[in-house]
């Protein structure tokens, strides 16, 4: 029973990790530049929208904060278990996606909370200048990182399942 609760902890990780990897690279390769290209109103109006679909307590518990929990209580299990070979993986993915969970915090919360603070785009007298506020090449540049260790993360997620599988014999 308790092999069980180890795999299903680390496919949690995985899978949690692994979209919001997912999650970063689309707004990379797709959202950002999509609205890169609008105008001031289509941009806030879009971010504005975006953010708040995204943001659910669906969100927050099988992604965002998911993924953190998962791979710590999947590393937590691993220490109850003789093999142990997943665990220096699982350890490395819970330190690179705290990584991008601090850069969420510290970076990008700040700079959505502002847009969204600005208010309805019909009631924004300067759009340009909420616009410029949100300092968009900044936003991006970090959810480029996010991208990447997010998705080294994931890699090692799937590289601790195929170690957790090898440990079972």
């Amino acid at each position: 029973m308790f092999t069980v609760l180890q795999a299903v902890a680390l496919v949690a990780a995985t899978l949690s990790t692994g979209f919001m990897a997912s999650l970063f690279i689309t707004y990379s390769a797709v959202i950002m530049p999509g609205l890169g290209g609008a105008d001031d109103r289509t941009f806030v109006a879009g971010f504005q929208r975006l953010d708040a679909a995204l943001v659910t307590p669906a969100f927050l518990l099988l992604g965002f904060l998911g993924a953190l929990i998962f791979t710590g209580l999947a590393g937590l299990l691993q220490l109850g278990s003789e093999q142990r070979a997943a665990l220096p993986w699982i350890i490395a993915a819970f330190v690179l996606y705290l990584a991008t969970f601090v850069i969420t915090i510290a970076v990008h919360l700040p700079l959505n909370n502002g847009l969204k603070e600005a208010g309805h785009p019909d009631r924004i007298a300067d759009l340009a200048a909420v616009r410029a506020a949100f300092r968009e090449q900044t936003w991006l540049a970090w959810n480029h990182v996010r991208s990447v260790v997010g998705l080294i993360a994931f890699g090692c997620l799937a590289w601790a399942l195929v170690q957790f599988g090898r440990s079972l014999g």
